[in-house]
């Protein structure tokens, strides 16, 4: 049985009621990282969530962020 991870950060992001589209996703998710002092992260997030699809996406914002 797998266990959910604290998150990279403690950094909510808002999915449920925004644009679902993964381009406006990430432009949210790395506006997020940049306004709070996370920019360190950006290259490594955008890496990491256009390697695969659209549930990798999904993935990879939960493992960076407190998805909402």
């Amino acid at each position: 049985m797998a266990t959910q991870q604290e998150p990279i950060t403690n950094l909510k992001l808002k999915l449920v009621g925004e644009d679902g589209n993964a381009f406006s996703i990430m432009a949210r998710a790395r506006q997020l990282l940049r306004r709070n002092g996370r920019a360190d992260l950006i290259e490594q997030f955008t890496k990491e969530c256009t390697s695969g699809n659209y549930d990798n996406l999904l993935a990879t914002c939960a493992r960076y962020f407190d998805c909402e």
